[in-house]
């Protein structure tokens, strides 16, 4: 069946279910687009503030529409709340909902790396971050977050579909020692995600609350670029022991670098301290370290926040040759000079 053949009989069961206030859910206005991928349907239902414990029995009922039609593919369903009408009944004196903290089921610790600002190698770096943890004897699971532009899955050479249990429990990849989970093994060669905030911050609770991590003693979280929605939904809902900061020595990078600093301190999560990513070129004929994006900004900036520099990371060949065909230098490459800046830092850390 094609992916919007799909879709409409999804459509369709969904028009079997009853909404509260009449009609079904199939034609009610808070229906989101329906997203077929490659392992998983997935839609949004927002309803008013209030009204989410109504709506639950519909988010089970339309989970079990969607495994009737869908066959193996999972069924991402959210349940959000109209955030005009949220504002609207708070300035009218009603409490501001808050959102309950949970550990992560089987996690001992939890690390987010996070930039700001794209470009700057911090998918790259959590990669081999995760890996340094694992070389150090540690359980370690790398959770993708980037919801728009997961390239985990390319950085640690990952081929096809997470398997879905009985229970509708994602069983992560394993690559190098790594549990891994990314929405990126659910699409299909270029498909883009296309999903509104909540849906995209929907995704990711599922992806970290519906996967068997099974006990690890560290999960480390690629952060997509920015200080959106996926960012404050991870600080909302989960209790991280901190954030690792990932920069080019470039002031350009450096600005976006100090909003995602700021981001986490206005949430109270702590920053254990800079990355310096691609902090010089060594020449391999003279030896000389060439700083190609500046000199020391990264370092300088943490000194000047009262922040803890962690290290720098060469810019060198390997690392792009090896990031590419999904064999991470960590990996593959443990005693070169690249790796041991990875297990450098992982060991301050």
């Amino acid at each position: 069946m094609s992916d919007k053949a799909l879709e409409q009989s999804v459509r369709n069961a969904l028009g079997n279910i009853n909404v509260p206030g009449g009609g079904v859910l199939s034609q009610y206005p808070g229906l989101s687009d329906i997203i077929v991928t490659q392992s998983a349907v997935a839609f949004a239902i927002t309803v008013q503030p209030g009204m989410e414990a109504a709506f639950k029995p519909i988010v089970d009922a339309a989970k079990e529409a969607v495994a009737s039609v869908a066959g193996d593919k999972k069924a991402m369903v959210s349940l959000t709340s109209d955030k005009a009408a949220a504002q609207k009944a708070q300035k009218a004196g009603q409490p501001k909902p808050t959102v309950q903290k949970e550990p992560v089921k089987g996690v001992k610790t939890v690390i987010a790396v996070a930039s700001g600002k794209g470009g700057v190698g911090k998918s790259t770096t959590a990669v081999n971050l995760a890996l340094a943890f694992a070389h150090e004897g540690k359980k370690v699971g790398i959770l993708d977050a980037d919801i728009y532009g997961p390239s985990i899955p390319k950085l640690l050479g990952l081929q096809g579909k997470p398997a879905v249990r009985e229970d509708g429990i994602f069983a992560p990849h394993e690559a190098y020692g790594l549990k891994v989970m990314s929405i990126g093994s659910m699409l299909e060669g270029d498909q883009a995600v296309m999903w509104r905030g909540p849906m995209a911050s929907s995704a990711l609770k599922q992806l970290l609350r519906e996967t068997d991590w099974g006990e690890l003693d560290l999960l480390v979280i690629d952060l997509p670029p920015g200080t959106g929605d996926v960012h404050i939904s991870l600080v909302q809902q989960v209790e991280l022991t901190g954030a690792v900061i990932v920069s080019t020595p470039q002031d350009l990078a450096l600005i976006d670098a100090r909003k995602a600093i700021d981001m986490f301190a206005r949430t109270q999560t702590r920053i254990l301290g800079l990355i310096e990513n691609m902090s010089y070129f060594e020449c391999p004929n003279c030896g000389s370290q060439h700083h190609i994006f500046g000199d020391h900004g990264a370092e300088n900036t943490a000194s000047e926040l009262g922040l803890k520099f962690l290290g720098g990371i060469p810019l060198q060949m390997a690392i792009r040759e090896n990031s590419d065909s999904g064999k991470p230098v960590v990996a593959t490459m443990p005693d070169s000079i690249e790796a041991k800046a990875y297990l450098d830092i992982a060991k301050k850390l």
